[in-house]
């Protein structure tokens, strides 16, 4: 029971680029980049193993941004020119890249990192794709003029490279979303679609995850302007219930989301965060553990998978080791609380 995983991102070392950073900017370039990567993606592949994690990921070192990482490998996308552009509904400004001619992957996009990744560890692996609402969120488009003809196109993209990714060996893709909290409505209307033509075709396990974002302080705002109680999850987990993918991934302690929402995925496995990004504060495993118990008011033992919140890229190093230690710790003391 419990088994315990990242959402997707680690901190990036210092010898690798800027820390504590949503887009840091690279330090070495050419051959002696690609080396670093992967020397990157070890040393926390390494610090999953050692915390006792057992589903591990590559902690997406190899990408300056968890979307734009994909980006830089498809055709019809300008980087040259980026845009001053509100995502996420306006919550933050970010510069984008813009989407100028027919989408068309270049080749393959993660198999160095994925077959690193699979070749480093004997636990199960995962690896994360940007969803297709969030790409959409995350770029100007200048070609398409419809974002869900663009968001489709972008998840026969990813398509391509979940099933390549299969085929690397990884036993679990998953696609993140954070969009979905942004855009209620649409996420029902065409998100859920689009994610599951993004997933279309795999055998491996597949799942999304959804958040409320990185523990910035755009994000911190944000969550203290939605009251008491944030119900956005409530608006479209019932179409993901519905839907192809296994996995759903949701932001639960130091949250205000009713716990009590999780059920709307019923029959779905639940990674349930118990881990905050949002604060430097490590948590103790007794607190993880109840939150896990909360939790299994809801969820079912055997459906239930102990996560961070979301991911950890801006945190410093020292304090993601130590909550990568206290999500095992905590999963284990759940485990003789409540053994099934």
């Amino acid at each position: 029971m419990f088994d315990t995983a990242i959402a997707g991102s680690l901190p990036k070392p210092g010898w690798l680029s800027e820390t504590e950073r949503l887009w840091p900017q690279w330090k070495v370039e050419g051959p002696e980049l690609a080396q670093a990567k992967l020397d990157a993606t070890l040393v926390w592949i390494r610090a999953q193993v050692a915390a006792g994690l057992t589903v591990i990921g590559d902690g997406e070192q190899s990408r300056q941004h968890f979307v734009h990482g994909f980006l830089e490998q498809v055709e019809g996308i300008d980087f040259e020119h980026k845009v001053e552009m509100g995502i996420r509904n306006d919550r933050y400004i970010a510069m984008v890249p813009q989407v100028v001619a027919p989408l068309k992957l270049r080749g393959r996009v993660h198999e160095a990192e994925a077959r690193f990744l699979r070749a480093n560890t004997d636990r199960r692996t995962k690896f994360t794709l940007p969803g297709p609402m969030t790409i959409v969120d995350t770029v100007a488009d200048r070609f398409y003029g419809d974002r869900v003809k663009m968001a489709f196109a972008f998840a026969e993209l990813l398509n391509q490279e979940a099933l390549a990714l299969e085929a690397d060996g990884i036993d679990i893709v998953q696609f993140d979303e954070p969009a979905f909290n942004a855009f209620m409505d649409d996420a029902v209307q065409w998100g859920v679609k689009a994610l599951e033509r993004a997933a279309q075709g795999l055998r491996c396990t597949t799942a999304v995850h959804i958040c409320y974002g990185y523990g910035i302080q755009a994000n911190i705002d944000w969550k203290a302007s939605l009251g008491d109680e944030w119900r956005q999850y409530e608006e479209f987990l019932p179409a993901l219930a519905a839907s192809r993918i296994d996995q759903v991934s949701l932001e639960c302690i130091h949250s205000r989301v009713p716990p009590e929402l999780m059920a709307l995925l019923a029959g779905k496995d639940v990674m349930v965060g118990v881990i905050d990004v949002a604060s430097d504060r490590i948590e103790t495993p007794e607190e993880v553990a109840d939150t896990i118990g909360s939790a299994l008011r809801f969820v079912s033992a055997q459906h239930l998978i102990a996560c961070t919140n979301c991911g950890l890229a801006p945190m410093k190093r020292a304090v993601a080791e130590a909550k990568l230690k206290a999500l095992a710790e905590g999963a284990a003391l759940a485990r003789q609380r409540y053994p099934g």
